[in-house]
């Protein structure tokens, strides 16, 4: 349709009864937007999970203290855990006194060692002297017999006590190696019940006092940064293919009833949440919250196409198959038009 049509009488029938109402075209601002629910959330917020079982000793926080990366948030106390520790402590310990070189069982080995090594020397001199004197005919066979056989005694004595003492040595250092590294495992896992910050940011909520029993893999808090915020929107299903990358948003937030908000679509997720049957998007908000709240719940719309001048009817004139009924010179005629965008209550008429 032209401009024309402006001037032409449509028929529009109520859905309540019979009659029938005549209403003429206008033109203004149209705006097709796909409808969206959420809410706000922090940038960078994480959830802190316990890694442990034990009660809550120390909670050296409360919601909204701000925190850095590496603060200790929490102390969780184990008995069993204390006991591992020190277990594996009290093991190390004795493996590195037996490991040092003044342990009672290396001094005891090397002695032995030192005393076979001085036989050795003593032997093996009295052997070369009768070797050279049986060369000379000076002594007897058995005497050099004698002496050759106690050197050679003096010498594998001394091979395995130099033996037993290496053996020894390599026990105690793979032992001493072992313990150490149970010891870094039982510290690794009692630094599990030291539960700290992974960012700068505000904690923004915790779920245990002190003295609470806390499970493994259970939420203890939630922290984020409070100077960045984005909304965390639900689109339905049926909606997901008309919301792209970069589209504006206008977003009503609850907490400010009297402000309207603008964000930007950052990503939309390719996951169907089969629970909701809706897609995850994500909007930046283009301007600062008037205070840092995570969780706030919010209502959007995100634009999908906007024109500043629309020729509009009401939904009611459009029939099925994209027909309406005009009066012409008090004629009434039905007439094919094409549509363009469309909203709750109003279609766009193109031709």
């Amino acid at each position: 349709m032209n401009r024309v049509l402006v001037t032409i009488v449509l028929i529009a029938s109520i859905s309540c009864g019979n009659r029938e109402e005549v209403v003429t075209p206008k033109t203004k601002p149209l705006i097709e937007a796909v409808y969206a629910s959420g809410i706000v959330s922090s940038q960078d917020e994480y959830e802190i999970f316990s890694q442990v079982d034990g009660y809550l000793r120390e909670k050296l926080v409360a919601d909204g203290d701000d925190v850095k990366t590496g603060d200790v948030l929490f102390i969780i106390d184990s008995d069993q855990q204390s006991a591992r520790f020190k277990i594996a402590q009290d093991n190390y310990n004795l493996a590195r006194k037996n490991a040092a070189a003044d342990s009672p069982l290396l001094t005891e080995l090397s002695a032995a060692v030192a005393s076979v090594k001085s036989k050795l020397q003593f032997d093996s001199v009295n052997f070369v002297r009768y070797s050279n004197l049986w060369k000379e005919n000076a002594t007897t066979k058995v005497d050099y017999e004698r002496f050759k056989l106690q050197y050679e005694n003096a010498k594998n004595e001394f091979l395995l006590q130099q033996s037993r003492l290496k053996k020894v040595k390599d026990q105690v250092t793979t032992e001493l190696q072992n313990m150490q590294a149970q010891l870094q495992i039982a510290a690794d896992e009692s630094g599990r019940y030291i539960v700290k910050s992974d960012v700068d940011g505000t904690l923004f909520h915790t779920t245990k006092d002190k003295g609470e029993l806390v499970r493994r893999g259970e939420l203890i808090a939630i922290a984020g940064d409070n100077n960045s915020f984005y909304l965390k929107l639900n689109v339905d299903e049926l909606d997901i293919q008309r919301v792209k990358v970069g589209q504006q948003v206008k977003t009503k937030i609850d907490a400010y009833p009297d402000k309207v908000f603008t964000a930007t679509v950052k990503k939309v997720y390719p996951m169907v949440n089969q629970l909701q049957q809706s897609i995850r998007v994500d909007a930046v908000l283009n301007e600062k919250l008037p205070a840092g709240f995570s969780g706030l719940a919010v209502e959007a719309n995100i634009i999908v196409r906007e024109k500043n001048s629309a020729l509009v009817i009401p939904n009611t004139a459009l029939l099925p198959g994209d027909s309406v009924w005009m009066e012409i010179d008090g004629e009434k005629k039905k007439v094919k038009v094409t549509t363009g965008i469309k909203t709750l209550d109003e279609v766009e008429i193109l031709k």
